[in-house]
């Protein structure tokens, strides 16, 4: 049972996240020869004042 877990800064459309979970699951699928129905996408949506690239918070980078 492939798990995948995918981190996500908040934002996408719902259509977007249910066409990234199909187009992974069908990646693993594909890759492994495990069955779609097997299959675990986890997905952790994150407000961007809660991560950081090289000590600068992403919410700040619009700042600027």
């Amino acid at each position: 049972m492939p798990i995948v877990h995918i981190d996500l800064i908040a934002g996408r459309s719902q259509e977007q996240l249910k066409n990234l979970v199909k187009d992974v699951t069908d990646a693993v699928s594909k890759n492994t020869g495990a069955p779609a129905e097997h299959i675990h996408v986890i997905l952790s949506e994150m407000q961007k004042n809660r991560y950081s690239v090289g000590g600068v918070l992403k919410s700040d980078e619009e700042a600027e």
